[in-house]
């Protein structure tokens, strides 16, 4: 799909981002509507099958709903699409959320579909690759896998909320997350406070 212009967009930086089959495709979403909002990032989206199940069954949308929040989209079977070289520049990709057997595709290097081959490039090219797994609890073929990764330079970050900023709603939860994985990448946003640290009035009631 052709990239359609922002306005006052002049030499975007690139950034992949997968869906894939497993629980919490709604931070892919929110990811996307944040950096619609900018004119410096330039979205690639790549959805698998499951994916596009977990999207109905989550949230209820539709693969054109979802697609028409990024710039570039790609078909998961297209590995000749242009972010299946390294040639093509990219800040690196997050996979969100991510699912076992994409994390094991990643970590055995098998790049057998436009996702784990693109994640593939951003690890061979030493781009940032954070994948956003989702399984619970972890086997040990599962956690090999992420060492696997982890040594390889990709980063592991299960979407884990957070309570000590008193989240009042699953959005903010959300919100939280992504505000992480954005910093990761040094994009800045407005999803959350940056903890400052405790109080003198909150340290006195630390037992």
């Amino acid at each position: 799909m052709t990239p359609h212009a922002k306005p006052g967009k002049t030499a975007p930086a690139r950034l992949v981002i997968a869906i894939t089959g497993a629980t919490g495709v709604v931070y892919a979403i929110r990811l996307l509507e944040v950096l619609r909002a900018t004119t410096s990032i330039e979205t690639h989206l790549v959805i698998s099958q499951a994916g596009l199940m977990s999207l109905h069954q989550e949230v209820g949308l539709k693969k054109k709903q979802v697609e028409a929040l990024a710039d570039v989209v790609y078909s998961v079977h297209d590995v000749g699409a242009a972010i299946a070289s390294g040639s093509h520049h990219t800040m690196g990709m997050i996979i969100a959320p991510c699912s076992m057997k994409t994390l094991a595709s990643v970590a055995l290097g098998l790049s057998e579909n436009l996702i784990s081959r693109a994640a593939d490039v951003s690890l061979k090219e030493r781009r940032r690759l954070v994948l956003m797994v989702r399984e619970t609890p972890f086997n040990l073929a599962h956690l090999r896998n992420m060492t696997a990764v982890t040594e390889m330079g990709g980063i592991i970050f299960p979407p884990l909320p957070s309570f000590y900023q008193h989240p009042a709603s699953i959005a903010e939860m959300v919100d939280h997350s992504v505000g992480r994985v954005l910093d990761l990448f040094g994009i800045p946003h407005q999803l959350g406070p940056e903890w400052m640290g405790l109080t003198t009035q909150d340290s006195s009631h630390t037992p």
